[in-house]
């Protein structure tokens, strides 16, 4: 079987559209790429942001649901998003999120890397991290010059009540290695991917999290195409885990199981891309629907609220 090659994106839930916009996109400097809505719930908007292009292993998306209520942190969740910077931009950052209102950051070094930590008005923690070696471009945008943009993801932070068997699940058969250990935190990589790093927290005092504002409600590993997909399919499957079939998310193929630890976990191929339905220099600009919902197009352009990017 064909290993993963690190995160593909991350999904979080939040309470607002434009909250989204104007800490994602106006303080964290990620690229609006793609303006659509939840498949499942038309009613609210799914929005993509990323580096320029969408890349793979940089996209975090939303479902804004207006005013849900803030989930609860703990078990069985991805707690953390790591957020990859070049070397020397911490200060540049803590000057920017703390400028912005933001509060607080907190600077500590994790297996040999500083890294920067907070959280957005909903509560989604965040680190921002030096990342050595990772020569990917950042999305240079007002106030942000491309060599202090972030990057992409460098990884996230699993809290899990016993982590052995997604330990095992990971490096088996998606193909992480096992790096360091420091008490409870162990951290995996992928070999093959900037955006490759799974840390283990396992804290068995929490209680389990629940899902609300803030909490992230899945992430998504890489493949190439969908016949890297369907053969990762059939081992997870041979393996005994409840696996979705191949979905057409429009922008990526998707498949779903839940990892032994409670954290959903999706697989997503890199084809098509987020320029299949408008122009790099276009993307984020206008609503896309897919297929089925383009029939409500009149009703969710007057439901949808306007978003000021």
């Amino acid at each position: 079987m064909s290993p993963v090659s690190g995160l593909h994106h991350i999904t979080a839930i939040s309470s607002s559209a434009q909250g989204n916009v104007d800490f994602f996109g106006k303080v964290l400097g990620l690229r609006l790429v793609k303006k659509t809505v939840n498949f499942d719930d038309p009613g609210t908007y799914h929005l993509y942001f990323a580096d320029r292009v969408g890349s793979p292993g940089s996209v975090l998306t939303f479902f804004p649901w207006a005013g849900v209520p803030k989930g609860r942190p703990g078990t069985g969740e991805t707690g953390l998003t790591h957020f990859a910077v070049a070397p020397g931009t911490l200060p540049f950052w803590r000057e920017r999120l703390e400028g912005a209102g933001v509060a607080p950051v907190t600077e500590e070094t994790v297996f040999g890397e500083t890294r920067l930590v907070s959280a957005d008005p909903d509560g989604f923690g965040f680190a921002i991290v030096e990342a050595r070696g990772d020569d990917r471009a950042g999305f240079a945008t007002h106030g942000i010059a491309a060599n202090e943009a972030i990057k992409g993801f460098r990884g996230v932070t699993l809290t899990l009540a016993d982590g052995a068997a997604t330990r095992d699940l990971l490096t088996g058969l998606m193909g992480y290695e096992e790096q360091a250990r420091d008490g409870a935190l162990t951290r995996l990589v992928s070999p093959t991917a900037e955006a490759g790093v799974v840390d283990i927290l396992e804290a068995s005092d929490q209680r389990p999290a629940s899902q609300g504002a803030g909490r992230i409600h899945h992430i998504a590993f890489r493949v190439a195409d969908r016949a890297a997909q369907g053969a990762i399919r059939d081992t997870l499957t041979a393996e005994g885990f409840q696996v979705t079939p191949q979905i057409d998310r429009s922008y990526f193929y998707a498949i779903y199981f839940r990892s032994p630890g409670g954290v959903l976990f999706e697989i997503a191929t890199d084809e098509p891309g987020f320029a299949t339905d408008e122009s790099v220099e276009h993307l984020g600009e206008a609503l896309k629907l897919p297929a089925q919902h383009e029939k409500l197009r009149p009703v969710l352009e007057q439901k949808l609220p306007a978003l000021s990017v």
